[in-house]
């Protein structure tokens, strides 16, 4: 093997710029073996490990012409054997991916994250705003930055660990997960719909149309977090509507409103090729509303009965509940042809845990203590869309 060096080249990038430098290494036969680039407010940071023959101080000093003729900063290390050796013969590294997001990211954040990275002995190879320049003066309301990162045998759990502990300390929202074939290659996302979709939980207002709403809002609380059994629950709740008028249950079609974010979000998958359904412990009625509106491909929910107009206090079996939110989602991806570790689930809910842990991505939004410590990812701080964060797409991709 030739010499080895290392070149670096800074300052303010322009067009045509890595080309020039690189055709240089070309028309000196070089040999790149690594390669990376990243650009701060217009500042490039280009560096190229590279080898090279018996003309290298022919090749630097063309390399260094040209930088000075660019406006550049071009610097030149060389790389001992021993350490080249090194690096070529490291095992491979665990990568993960760190996703930070709140309504602002300040440099405590960023710092503490950045802390708890290094203290579980991983290096940040990458790291880049995915939320729009705006963001940063506050306009959106919306910021993110994700970290990649790399270690060998780190200790995943307790990283893991770490950062829950971190976002509850800061108020922020902290994603972890390991990069992997499936990271950028999800097909399938399935929402819950009350107070996940929607702002609202679908039961308590029409409790509060027929003059019941406190004690089926308790119920409905006591379901969410686990304490009783959902269908137990349900069927409960479900009786004290006996009588409501059809027409009041339509009325809320009008008048319960998405979650920040939602169309934003489901707009922007369905551009990306992803499948959505909804899978959901409330009612049909206003899942069918939720499908014609948003395009959603897939719904299950619970048939409220209504028979001569009036709300008989039955639900038509079976009972969506959190078991079978889960086999819906494997029956769907089987149809759909798509693999569980593809696939999106999104709840708030005791009774969305099942498909939450079933799913190759949970994401718990705005949830119960309960369901946020027990699913892979929660967004509490910003908007339904957040979650294309954790997907790797970008503001001005979803725009």
């Amino acid at each position: 093997m030739g010499q080895i060096l290392l070149l670096n080249v800074s300052g303010r990038d322009k067009p045509g710029l890595t080309q020039s430098l690189t055709a240089i290494l070309d028309a000196h036969h070089v040999r790149v073996l690594d390669i990376g680039q990243a650009v701060v407010h217009d500042e490039l940071a280009l560096g190229l490990l590279i080898e090279v023959g018996n003309n290298s101080p022919a090749l630097q000093g063309a390399i260094l012409a040209k930088a000075n003729d660019l406006g550049v900063h071009a610097r030149f290390s060389e790389i001992s054997e021993p350490a080249l050796r090194d690096w070529m013969g490291r095992g491979e590294k665990e990568r993960y991916v760190i996703t930070a997001l709140a309504p602002a990211l300040t440099a405590s954040h960023l710092s503490a994250v950045s802390g708890a990275i290094a203290d579980c002995r991983l290096n940040i190879d990458a790291l880049e705003r995915l939320s729009s320049r705006e963001s940063l003066a506050g306009a959106t309301g919306r910021a993110c930055v994700q970290f990649r990162v790399s270690g060998t045998n780190p200790d995943a759990s307790q990283l893991r660990a770490d950062l829950l502990t971190l976002a509850q300390q800061t108020g922020i929202d902290i994603a972890f997960q390991p990069e992997s074939q499936f990271g950028r290659s999800r097909r399938l996302i399935a929402f819950d719909m009350d107070s996940t979709l929607i702002q609202a939980e679908i039961i308590d207002e029409l409790a509060k149309m027929k003059g019941v709403g406190d004690e089926v809002s308790q119920v409905t609380e006591a379901a969410m977090r686990g304490e009783i059994d959902f269908k137990q629950s349900f069927t409960r709740r479900v009786s004290l509507l006996r009588g409501l008028p059809e027409s009041r249950v339509l009325e809320l079609l009008n008048r319960v409103p998405l979650s920040d974010g939602a169309e934003r979000l489901i707009a922007t998958l369905k551009r990306q090729g992803y499948k959505t359904a909804i899978l959901s412990g409330g009612f049909m009625f206003f899942g069918r509303h939720l499908q014609n509106r948003l395009g959603i491909d897939h719904l299950h929910a619970n048939e409220l009965e209504i028979v001569d107009g009036l709300v008989t206090g039955n639900v038509v079996p079976p009972i969506m509940d959190g078991q079978r939110k889960a086999e819906m989602l494997q029956q769907i991806a089987n149809q759909e042809g798509i693999a569980l570790e593809q696939t999106i689930a999104v709840g708030d809910g005791a009774n969305d845990l099942p498909m939450l842990s079933l799913a190759g991505m949970g994401i718990a939004y705005r949830a119960k203590p309960v369901v946020r410590q027990s699913a892979q990812h929660a967004i509490s701080t910003l908007g339904l869309d957040a979650i294309l964060y954790l997907l790797g797409i970008r503001d001005r991709v979803a725009q």
